[in-house]
């Protein structure tokens, strides 16, 4: 039994293929739309690509690139096969491809499924990321005069300042690594250097953080250095007082940013799919309808048309086996070949002996 069978006349497959027709170029629009959303998030990453571990992430906006490509493509295709359906001369030349044409489309479907699948399931990936590469980034916070690193204290700073947060996981990140240059340090003073002999590394450790970490809503002047000395500062209690300082990390905070933008994308490709999804139903309808013509030099006599010829379960029957014919095939040639080379070796050897 047939799945999804509908009968149609001249006026019905000619509506059908108006409408597909219009489907089709919509489609077109919404591949734009997904290729735009590529490439800004594509921008959006590469922004804070030097606090990025891996380019792991770029495979979601390269993956919207490709579907928005790919989708504005197939729909321009289809628009074109539709348009044609309606002229039967025209028509002819495409009933060939057709039927290559709607597989493609069904993988090209399941893929544009799995990207956006992949939006929402990225959120894992994204945090170590963020996580492993916010640490490097601290690290060389203070090499303002390292090739390849001038720049990293104000990406830092300008994350901090536009994200409002603080360090990797909070402001106490600031206070396990140097992040005052040495050119900035006085070597003679007996403070800096117990400062570097107290611990292994040698490393000048301070409990204070960069001025990019200051709330500038906290009506009292920025607390930046000697965070947890309270004898430092007058009425002042780091464990009890909300402090003046971002407390929200930038792990955090990126997340969440990306997170929110790659969901957002995620529902418009499954809309995107749906609608996808809808074509290419209608445009299989419309050439087994097409074909189902009983007789073609009248155009106006009814048709069916329908999604698949049989019921899903003997469809599926009939691929495998369609697919152990294939194989068996493969077997039987790899086998006729191994034959053949045995005869040959077997003749070469007789003439040898000879």
């Amino acid at each position: 039994m047939a799945v999804l069978k509908v009968k149609f006349n001249q006026k019905k497959r000619v509506k059908l293929a108006q409408g597909l027709w219009l489907m089709n170029w919509f489609s077109v629009f919404a591949g734009i739309v997904v290729f735009t959303m590529g490439l800004f998030l594509k921008i959006e990453l590469r922004k804070r690509s030097e606090m990025m571990d891996n380019a792991e992430s770029h495979f979601v906006p390269n993956s919207l690139i490709l579907v928005g490509l790919l989708s504005c493509a197939f729909n321009a295709f289809s628009g074109k096969i539709c348009y044609d359906s309606l002229d039967p001369t025209k028509f002819a030349k495409w009933k060939v491809l057709l039927k290559p044409y709607l597989v493609l489309c069904f993988f090209f479907n399941t893929g544009i499924f799995f990207v956006a699948l992949i939006c929402i399931l990225m959120r894992g990936s994204l945090d170590s990321t963020l996580d492993n590469g916010l640490k490097n980034g601290m690290k060389f916070y203070r090499d303002t005069d390292t090739p390849g690193r001038c720049f990293m204290k104000k990406t830092i700073d300008m994350l901090q300042i536009e994200f409002k947060c603080c360090g990797n996981n909070g402001f106490r990140d600031w206070f396990e690594i140097q992040w005052i240059s040495n050119r900035y340090l006085d070597f003679g003073s007996k403070e800096v250097k117990d400062r570097i002999k107290s611990n292994v590394d040698g490393r000048y450790l301070v409990d204070g953080v960069p001025f990019s970490c200051c709330n500038p809503n906290s009506p009292r002047p920025c607390i930046q250095y000697q965070v947890t000395n309270n004898s430092a500062h007058y009425s002042y209690d780091y464990q009890t007082e909300e402090l003046n300082l971002w407390t929200r990390g930038c792990r955090e905070a990126l997340v969440n940013y990306y997170s929110s933008m790659m969901s957002s994308m995620s529902i418009v490709v499954l809309l995107v799919w749906l609608f996808e999804m809808a074509v290419m139903v209608g445009l299989r309808l419309l050439h087994t309808s097409l074909e189902s013509i009983a007789n073609p030099e009248d155009p106006e006599c009814e048709s069916e048309g329908w999604v698949l010829e049989h019921s899903l379960k003997d469809t599926f029957k009939s691929t495998l086996e369609t697919l152990k014919k294939i194989g068996k095939f493969n077997q039987v040639e790899a086998g006729a070949e191994g034959t053949e080379g045995e005869e040959g070796g077997k003749t070469q050897t007789i003439a040898t002996v000879s």
